[in-house]
């Protein structure tokens, strides 16, 4: 299989679980981690979602990103020119559209040739990216 995106709604799942899509989440990431799936992320995911583990996760979750991230993902640090294309990209999209981390996310995609996302984010597949699990 070819890289896999993980987008931050499937980060929070994966870290919590009271989470109800927490052992789907799990069993997809072991199914990712046992084929040798390549994962990419990018930095305003790890922004995003650091921000939302450390607040309702606390700390210990908070590192445990860190260490899942530093041990099994490829991460593209946003630049000025990605930033720019996935701000106009939510810009237009409309109030009910995607955010800029996941436009950016489009856009490191679409650049890289990803087309599967590990995500439980509907816009991922309006964008028409496959999704996992």
């Amino acid at each position: 299989m070819s890289a896999v995106f993980v987008d931050t709604s499937a980060l929070l799942p994966f870290l919590d679980r009271d989470d109800r899509d927490h052992t789907n989440v799990v069993s997809g990431f072991r199914r990712l981690f046992e084929e040798d799936v390549p994962l990419v992320t990018t930095s305003y995911v790890l922004v995003e979602a650091g921000a939302l583990v450390k607040a309702r996760l606390g700390q210990e979750a908070f590192r445990a990103l860190g260490r899942l991230v530093d041990e099994a993902m490829d991460v593209v640090w946003v630049d000025p020119e990605l930033h720019r294309a996935g701000w106009t990209q939510a810009a237009a999209s409309g109030r009910n559209g995607p955010s800029l981390v996941d436009c950016v996310s489009f856009a490191v995609m679409r650049e890289q040739g990803i087309d599967k996302a590990f995500t439980l984010d509907r816009h991922f597949k309006q964008q028409g990216f496959a999704l996992v699990p």
